[in-house]
């Protein structure tokens, strides 16, 4: 296969890098995203919106840090700020000043947010919000929706991204306990009506998979009223829209205000960190007993919660991003990027789509329609286009022959940076068109 065979040709540091991994660690990788077959690329190095391999070739990056870099690579404001904490110590294992002035900027920023408490990552940050929400409410059910994705802990992974209904190594009781539902105010009723025993409602604040399937409009608005009439806790998770769509997240653009909301990514300026955020009294339920009104406490240790490298890192960027000038012209170029990806599929009669909304985009090569040359949100294409994911060999080798071409996607999407230029997206859409009739040349993509 051609694309492939050239793929194989052009890395061969990449692939014997590869190849020593699969002897230490499982299936060569360190997250379930970077698996690529016959093997990914290993960086050497990165700044601005590019990255290098270890072969020597320079990619367009359209991963930033998993979505954590608004800034891109190596932004001088935080780098700054990480390289004089490094002289200072990386963990005290005490108190510092740092982690107050970065709750500081969360609460300043975040509309839900009246306090903060910082935990290491998302998957810890959702944790902590179910955990709030069951000692608040007293009830142990969880509403979540299909395809939803909130980390990797037990409560949130059936029917997620990287799961099914069923994953293996999760308790049946814990399953019993999360509700799976599809995002339709219809069936949130029907639940809230049949059972009395929701203490959460979690959604991702995008739709799932970070906007792959766009929640509809109003969905966001409608779950916060029924959640405030049933009493369950309305939690947002704002890990990847935090900070992105907005200063304030999605929940500044659409005027929600959740009880809770989970920060990551971008929160902590490209180093490990994440949030829960919201009600005060919510989250005093992890005060110690005579701190506040609660007479029980939720426990929350945590080795690196507001390490001092990652709250200077954090600080540095928010402060950076607080006018939302970066946001803004990371999703002006998304918006160029989406239109002229979909110029060339109509160019080329390609049936398929390009969408997303603020600074992130989707590719969906599949079903038989050809799209009109224009940006497109995704909420507003016909019921049931986007159910169907992209055949995954089809996805696969649109990777590959990207890479080939100098342009890295996250999965079959990426997001921008405001490190990201005109120019990056002319070179970019020189490479889609190629790749696209490559893969048309080869037989990979279905006739109009």
């Amino acid at each position: 296969m051609a694309i492939e065979q050239e793929y194989v040709d052009r890395h061969p540091g990449s692939r014997a890098l590869y190849e020593r991994a699969a002897r230490v660690l499982p299936s060569g990788v360190t997250h379930d995203s970077r698996y690529l077959q016959p093997f990914p690329i290993y960086a050497d190095r990165a700044d601005g919106a590019a990255k290098w391999d270890v072969d020597g070739h320079r990619y367009i990056d359209y991963v930033v840090g998993h979505g954590a870099l608004l800034l891109g690579h190596n932004h001088p404001a935080v780098t700054a700020a990480a390289q004089a904490q490094l002289a200072r110590g990386t963990h005290y294992g005490a108190s510092h000043e740092l982690e107050i002035a970065w709750a500081e900027e969360v609460v300043r920023l975040v509309p839900a947010a009246e306090v903060v408490r910082f935990t290491s990552s998302g998957t810890e940050a959702t944790l902590m919000a179910l955990r709030l929400a069951r000692a608040a409410t007293g009830k142990p059910a969880v509403i979540k929706f299909e395809r939803h994705f909130h980390g990797w802990h037990d409560y949130v992974v059936p029917a997620s991204s990287y799961a099914g209904r069923v994953p293996p190594g999760i308790p049946a009781a814990t399953l019993d306990s999360v509700l799976v539902l599809p995002p339709s105010l219809d069936a949130v009723d029907r639940a809230l009506a049949e059972r009395d025993d929701i203490g959460a409602v979690i959604v991702e604040a995008a739709g799932a998979s970070s906007g792959q399937v766009p929640l509809p409009r109003g969905f966001l608005q409608g779950l916060a009223e029924r959640c405030d009439r049933a009493g369950a806790v309305f939690i947002m998770d704002e890990v990847v829209t935090g900070f992105r769509w907005a200063p304030g997240g999605v929940q500044e653009v659409e005027g929600v205000r959740p009880d809770l909301v989970t920060l990551a990514k971008i929160l902590a300026g490209g180093f490990p960190g994440g949030a829960v955020a919201g009600r005060r009294d919510l989250l005093e339920y992890l005060q110690f007993p005579g701190a506040g009104p609660r007479t029980e406490k939720v426990g929350h240790p945590g080795t690196f919660n507001a390490n001092p490298l990652s709250a200077a890192a954090g600080t540095a960027c928010l402060r950076e991003i607080a006018d939302g000038a970066h946001q803004q012209r990371a999703a002006s170029l998304a918006a160029s990027l989406r239109s002229g990806m979909n110029a060339a599929l109509c160019e080329l009669g390609i049936p398929g789509i390009v969408y997303g909304q603020s600074s992130a985009f989707r590719v969906h090569l599949a079903g038989s329609a050809v799209p009109e040359a224009g940006d497109a949100d995704g909420r507003d294409l016909p019921p049931g286009l986007l159910e169907t994911p992209m055949p995954p060999e089809r996805a696969r080798l649109l990777q590959l022959a990207l890479l080939n071409r100098g342009v890295q996607l996250f999965g079959t999407g990426g997001m921008l940076s405001s490190a990201h230029t005109e120019a990056d997206i002319d070179a970019t859409l020189e490479a889609w068109r190629g790749a696209l009739l490559q893969l048309r040349d080869e037989g990979h993509l279905e006739p109009a």
